[in-house]
């Protein structure tokens, strides 16, 4: 993990993926922060990391936890190449950096968990996020103080996927010793989604561009070809 902040805070910064001004608080703004998501992962669960970036919080958890098979997702010539060259640096044998959009992935593979960390709204981030989530899995998206208004938000495509009502899940790290030290804990905050009803998920085949018709109940109607 420490070889991983090094990198992020000399590579990742010349490369344009790590602003210099988080280098100061890199640890606790970034690197314990996505620590603490994998401990809320089940054991031996795979794992999609869409939009990757710089591998957080992909990478993080996939050092946390070698148990998880992670494949980083990002669509970022830039950015894949930096994710590969930690991946080998590092000795890394859960990992896989696959370089595409969401979407390109629909049909063809799911996870057991699929995580995301500030890459969009949850109300746009579902319909990237869903049809990749396993019947049994979850989306488990890592947010901020904008959690709930975010979930209200997406409620009427919560909706038309067929997805479960989220929960807000606070994560926070142990307080040493006895407790009694004023500085406030790490934490960070996951909304977490699952399917409503997982035995009539019906994810879509592979082909299909990520469209929200297709992930639950029946299929998109083929148009006719004019005679």
């Amino acid at each position: 993990m420490e070889q991983y902040g090094e990198l992020l805070a000399t590579d990742g910064v010349v490369r344009g993926l790590i602003g210099p001004r988080e280098v100061p608080r890199l640890w606790d703004r970034h690197v314990v922060n996505c620590a603490l998501l994998a401990t809320a992962l089940p054991r031996d669960a795979t794992v999609a990391d869409i939009g990757s970036g710089a591998g957080l919080p992909g990478l993080v958890v996939a050092l946390a936890r070698p148990d998880l098979r992670v494949t980083l997702v990002e669509p970022l010539l830039r950015r894949t190449t930096f994710l590969d060259e930690v991946v080998v640096a590092l000795g890394l044998d859960n990992v896989v950096v696959r370089r595409d959009r969401a979407d390109a992935l629909h049909g063809k593979e799911t996870f057991d968990v699929v995580t995301a960390r500030a890459v969009a709204p949850l109300e746009r981030l579902l319909g990237w996020c869903m049809p990749l989530v396993a019947p049994s899995g979850s989306l488990v998206a890592m947010k901020g103080d904008s959690a709930e208004e975010e979930v209200a938000a997406a409620a009427s495509v919560l909706k038309k996927l067929g997805c479960a009502t989220p929960t807000i899940d606070v994560i926070e790290a142990p307080q040493p010793g006895d407790g009694d030290d004023a500085t406030p804990s790490p934490q960070t905050r996951v909304v977490r989604v699952t399917w409503a009803d997982p035995a009539r998920v019906s994810l879509p085949t592979s082909g299909a561009r990520g469209s929200s018709r297709s992930v639950q109940g029946r299929p998109p109607r083929r148009k006719r070809r004019p005679s």
